[in-house]
């Protein structure tokens, strides 16, 4: 960016700083507020960091803040604020920019202020600037607690930071690239100007001191920027001189070089003719076919002949960028040797005197989450860096024994885990989540070769600590099964080459300690954790049998009547957990009820008498009406009867489910119902856990390291192949090493001219291609085999024979029968057969008349896809149950038809339809075909109907005649309030009003005086009186509502008889959904009204009813002496009914509010009335009897507010 283009403002903010005069800064007066200034502009950036752009184009750091900062120290103020400044523009660009943007522009920036902060970098690179923030520090810190104020403590994190965003900087590649390892880099030059001004034993003090705890994360994080380049080993190797480790391998390394480029020139030598060939022509090569059908000609020497390809001149594919391998880090590059001295002595003295309290202090503050997020994986680099650094530097295992142990290796996999997930969770950011995983990686690898380590020493504590952790580690199950599941879920598309590379060496450093550890014990224990699913299988329905002969069932009978007597006279006790009626369940009670009968016909068939018999009472007491279990007084010769007429009974059981295949992978009914975790213990047993590793991913990650055999180090090739060697020879399982890339690999190396440096690689690649011939010359197919990944499974198959698993030796087997091919035939004709057939399930067709007993529908149809009759299992859907459409047949509809024309002329059509018909359908779907067929043009039609006669007996009276039938009837009671409200609603709608006839309703309400309803009918009286006199005086009739005020009479109008009644006295029912109340039709004149509550009045012994000029008090009336509960809106003290205006008039509005008070009502003066005895029970007796609704007063009263429009 060009000096010209900044900001006005911030061009006069900056040159209001000073300036440089040789080695001198002047400050101007406002030097102060102009660096308040920048830091208010910085606050206010845009998201291209324009401010932050132009102040690093201007070098405001580089020309005035550095000079500012050390000539002038001792001004605190002026300090504080360059501090804040500095640490401000120094923040990382990724902090600035969230993450590494994706678009060009932004890009652009994030480029731009990059360079920038490795400008600042450079900058620091100087003694002077250090030497006045370690002074600055150093005062600081020798302030004690008491006397250091909040601006120190804030002016030591600033500077801390300052140091942290300085280190932080990532190096410049042009320059990495143009200098080579020795050279200082201004990575370097930054930590010696450190280590020169005394920072890093200020650095080292706030790891040490106890005082100055809040800082651990802090210098950690520094710790860990200040060895960013290094690598311990070279660290540890640095004291043994020229001559030591660093030398040998760069000696090495040069020799693996030269002995590739002798090998080189000998070959070209060798295919190098003894003279020129002058023959310049050209070649055809037979058996080669090029574009045509020609064969290829070839015009370049013959010495080129082994390079060609038919790829030649074509351009490359290029590699989707999801497909591409993931990144490597950056090659780190070899410090300076004073600067990796100096380093060295850091390592030794923070060892000695910081290690274990600072990795205390940071874990403790990681533990109690009073960390930032992901700040865990400094702990993680330091727990690896500096216990391979005491590993190989004069192994002391006091000196890391806090992170040397069960609790680090727990933490240690807990982070590593948790990595894992997120990488599989969090696909965006899985490059990042891999690299976290990495570092776990590194530290679990690092912690078990310092177990390893201490199994060497000298000193027999430490290792019986080895034993001890090494004891906990193998015997808990996720650190065995760490590998297995990182080998797995390998994805090179997202974890880098060095991944797999550590991974690897961790796995066969694990395998070998774990070997060692149980050659020396015989019987090794380890824990195993196991979730137990519990699968809910369809369970297995045996084929319905025969139902026995009546001959068969008389003379089991003469068998149990002894019984019956025994358990009759009491001789044999009676089993009390028979309990018929389950009411959690969802199935219905009439479904219930059949199923009891089906239980006791079970219990007496299968010779459990005394089961039968007490399940007969239980059942007796929950379902008395319709005497279907017996009456409440059966004697034992009436239960005996009962018992034998259920067990010759043709009771209707349920079809039998269609057996499933629980065999088959792939249930789809099967549901897995997951236990908590159950933890046990069993024996180990090393092969067979190294059997685990003995599959497709764990040879593909270690065929994928070793392609870069000629880059890998020694001890890299040795583990991967140790790691195949123990597949193959351990196992005995070298088929699983025949694989076709492998081969190319071993193809590669065998022609490799330095092929004399990888002897391993080379001695595996010719025992593994001799144990490959010598099978192939008894199995020609494993030529074809090698195109495959293989699993144990498949290596049985192609050493034993492929039929081996298929006569039941394989660990796949299947216990599914084959299919011969006259079932085949079978199967084929049958499917054509029954495949045009409208409307019927093709598959249960063919299992019905399928000649091989014990198939299943997932059995057939595979075996028709496999037959290629059939596309997919989907050609066959199933029918869901509670939605498919029944079918009727022909006999079926002359059945319905036939009786249709039979009960046409009684009360209640369909019910006795559906009483008589033989196969069990829903009313609804009988209703439908009777509409189908045309029998009926209504639904109205198939409705109860009921008898309304001017003279004869009343509703009431046929009601009560009627005589009880037994609840066999699949209707209930709900369904039969559905049709009286429709039957309502009809009458309501057709505006139809029965003119009651003198004594209508008089013997209804007499029974209903005797059970107890005297206050609701003495206030239903009371209403039709006050209607007519009402009516009497206004001359205007309107419909009158009948509304309940009390918890009595609302039961009373909910009472099917009492409903009944009202109905028989020519009352209405609402009309609508927008009615709630029965009316007083305006039809009924005021005579009528009287003629109606003169036949309900109550008749004493005598038949006379009482004096109708002093009417009874209504039991909903409040007494004189209480007043109204608020909210009824009634001035008088009785009940009156509320006109309703006519129906052109505007409706009113209702209102129910429930009060908290309670109020006392009166029982209506039944208890004077003498009972009669009990009349003879209805179907809707019994049926009330059932409304579990009880009469009871409740404590709550309900009130009516209407408020009228009137003309």
């Amino acid at each position: 960016m060009d000096w010209y283009m900044m900001n006005c403002e911030l061009l006069a903010t900056c040159s209001a700083l000073g300036y440089l005069e040789g080695d001198v800064y002047h400050r101007e007066p406002d030097c102060l507020e102009s660096v308040k200034d920048l830091i208010r502009y910085l606050r206010h950036e845009d998201e291209s960091r324009d401010v932050r752009q132009q102040l690093g184009a201007a070098q405001i750091l580089q020309n005035d803040l550095l000079p500012i900062l050390v000539q002038y120290p001792q001004e605190k103020v002026l300090f504080d604020a360059v501090i804040r400044l500095m640490v401000n523009l120094t923040q990382p660009a990724l902090l600035c920019f969230g993450k590494v943007p994706a678009d060009a522009t932004s890009r652009h920036h994030f480029l731009q202020v990059l360079s920038y902060l490795q400008a600042y970098k450079e900058a620091f690179a100087s003694e002077k600037v250090f030497v006045v923030l370690s002074e600055k520090l150093y005062n600081l810190l020798q302030l004690d607690w008491e006397q250091r104020q909040e601006e120190d403590t804030l002016l030591i994190e600033r500077i801390l930071l300052l140091v942290r965003n300085v280190l932080h900087v990532p190096p410049d590649p042009t320059e990495e690239q143009q200098g080579v390892d020795g050279d200082a880099s201004v990575h370097d030059r930054v930590l010696w100007a450190l280590h020169i001004s005394g920072m890093d034993d200020l650095l080292k003090f706030l790891a040490s001191a106890q005082v100055e705890q809040q800082w651990a994360l802090h210098v950690l994080e520094i710790i860990s920027l200040m060895f960013r380049d290094q690598s311990p080993e070279e660290l540890a190797a640095l004291g043994q001189g020229t001559a030591g480790a660093e030398h040998r391998e760069d000696t090495q390394e040069l020799e693996t070089l030269r002995q590739r480029e002798l090998a080189e020139k000998r070959t070209r030598a060798l295919q190098r003719p003894s003279r020129h060939s002058r023959f310049g022509g050209s070649y055809v090569l037979q058996g080669v076919k090029s574009i045509g059908d020609r064969d290829v000609v070839f015009h370049k020497g013959l010495h080129n002949l082994k390079s060609y390809s038919h790829d030649l001149g074509k351009e490359p594919r290029r590699l989707p960028r999801h497909r591409r391998a993931a990144p490597e880090a950056e090659p780190s590059r070899r410090s300076a040797r004073n600067v990796r001295l100096f380093l060295r002595h850091f390592c030794q003295d923070f060892l000695e005197g910081c290690y274990n309290r600072l990795m205390l202090l940071v874990k403790d503050q990681l533990v109690r989450e009073k960390a930032q997020e992901h700040d865990e994986t400094y702990y993680l680099w330091a727990t690896a860096f500096f216990m391979a650094f005491n590993r190989l530097h004069g192994f002391r295992p006091e000196l890391v024994s806090e992170t040397v142990g069960v609790r680090a290796f727990h933490f240690i996999e807990q982070n590593l885990t948790t990595y894992y997930e997120m990488a599989l969770m969090d696909k965006k950011e899985a490059t990042t989540w891999a690299r976290r995983m990495h570092l776990a990686l590194k530290a679990y690898q690092e912690l078990l070769r310092t177990v390893q380590e201490m199994d060497r020493s000298p000193e027999q504590a430490v290792r019986d600590s080895s034993q001890v952790i090494k004891s906990n580690i193998f015997y808990v199950m996720e650190y065995r099964e760490l590998f297995l599941t990182l080998f797995r879920k390998f994805d090179e598309t997202k974890q880098p080459r060095s991944f797999l590379r550590d991974l690897v060496e961790t796995a066969h450093l694990f395998l070998r300690m774990l070997e060692r550890f149980c050659r020396g014990r015989a019987n090794l224990v380890v824990q195993n954790k196991r979730v137990r699913r519990k699968k809910k299988k369809k369970p297995r329905v045996a084929e319905a049998a025969a139902p026995p002969s009546a001959a068969e069932l008389e003379q089991l009978w003469e068998g149990l009547a002894p019984q019956v007597q025994a358990c009759l006279e009491g001789e044999v006790a009676l089993p009390e957990d028979a309990v018929p009626f389950d009411a959690a369940s969802e199935t219905p009670v009439e479904e219930q009820r059949a199923e009891a009968l089906l239980r006791i016909q079970e219990c007496l068939r299968g010779s459990r008498v005394a089961q039968a018999l007490q399940l007969l009472r239980s059942a007796r007491e929950v379902w008395p009406e319709g005497d279907v279990f017996g009456s409440a007084d059966a004697g034992p010769p009436e239960e005996t009867q009962l018992l034998r007429e259920i067990l010759v009974a043709p009771l209707p059981r349920h079809a039998p489910a269609e057996p499933e295949e629980p065999e088959e992978e792939e249930e789809e009914d099967e549901e897995e119902e997951e236990q908590p975790l159950q933890v046990s213990e069993k024996e180990f047993n090393f092969l067979d856990y190294l059997k685990r590793f003995a599959c497709a991913p764990v040879v593909r990650a270690l065929v994928l390291l070793l392609r870069g055999y000629a880059r890998n180090s020694a001890r890299t090739n040795h583990c991967a192949a140790r790691l195949l060697h123990r597949l193959a020879r351990d196992l005995r399982m070298e088929p699983l090493l025949f694989q076709l890339s492998l081969f190319a690999l071993f193809h590669r190396l065998l022609s490799d001219p330095a092929a004399a440096a990888h002897q391993e690689l080379v001695t595996l690649a010719k025992f593994i291609l001799g144990k490959f011939f010598a099978l192939a010359a008894t199995n020609k197919k494993a030529f074809v085999e090698l195109l495959f990944w293989k699993s144990p499974a498949i290596i049985c198959e192609m050493t034993k024979g492929y039929s081996s698993l298929q006569e039941g030796e394989g660990p796949t087997r299947s216990r599914v029968p084959p299919w011969t091919p006259q079932e085949e035939q079978e199967l084929r004709e049958l499917y054509w057969k029954y495949k045009e057939v409208e409307g019927g399930d093709t598959i249960a067709a063919i299992l019905a008349h399928l000649p091989t007993p014990g198939r299943t529908r997932r059995q057939v149809v595979k075996q028709l896809v496999r037959m290629g009759l059939a596309s997919s299992a989907k050609d066959f859907p199933r029918e869901r149950k509670g939605t498919s459409i029944v079918l009727w047949t022909q006999e079926q509809e002359e059945e319905l038809t036939r009786l249709f024309e039979e009960f046409q002329g009684s009360d209640d059509v369909l019910g006795n339809i559906m009483k008589h018909l033989t196969a069990r359908r829903s009313r609804a779907r009988v209703v439908e075909k009777l509409l189908g067929l045309g029998l009926v043009a209504e639904r109205k039609e198939l409705y109860k109907r009921r008898r309304r006669k001017s003279q004869g007996p009343s509703v009431g009276q046929a009601d009560a005649g009627m005589p009880a039938v037994p609840a066999q009837d699949s209707s209930g009671e709900d369904e039969d309030s559905e049709e009286e409200e429709e039957e309502d609603e009809d009458e309501a709608e057709e505006g139809h009003v029965e003119v009651p006839q003198e004594g209508a309703g008089q013997d209804l309400a007499q029974r209903l005086h005797r059970e107890g309803l005297a206050g609701p009918l003495r206030w239903l009286q009371n209403s039709l009186r006050r209607a007519a006199g009402d009516r009497q005086e206004d001359g205007v009739s309107h419909p009158v509502p009948l509304v309940p005020l009390t918890e009595e009479n609302e039961d009373a109008m909910e009472d099917r008889r009492f409903r009944a009644l009202l109905r028989q006295l020519g009352l209405r029912p609402p009309a609508s959904e927008q009615e709630s109340f029965w009316r007083i039709p305006a039809a009924l004149t005021p005579q009528q009204l009287r003629r109606a509550a003169a036949s309900i009045a109550h008749r004493g012994p005598s038949g006379s009813p009482p004096d109708p000029s002093e009417p009874p008090s209504c039991p909903q009336d409040p007494a004189p002496a209480e007043p109204l509960p608020a909210g009824l809106g009634s001035d008088s003290e009785s009940e009156e009914p509320v006109p309703v205006p006519s129906p052109v008039q505007p409706r009113t509005k209702r209102r129910r509010e429930l009060a908290s008070e309670d109020e006392d009502e009166d029982g209506g003066g039944s208890s004077g009335t003498e009972l009669a005895p009990p009349a003879p029970r209805s179907e809707e007796d019994e049926e009330e009897e059932e409304d579990p609704q009880p009469r009871g007063r409740r404590k709550r009263i309900r009130c009516l507010e209407e408020e009228e429009e009137e003309d």
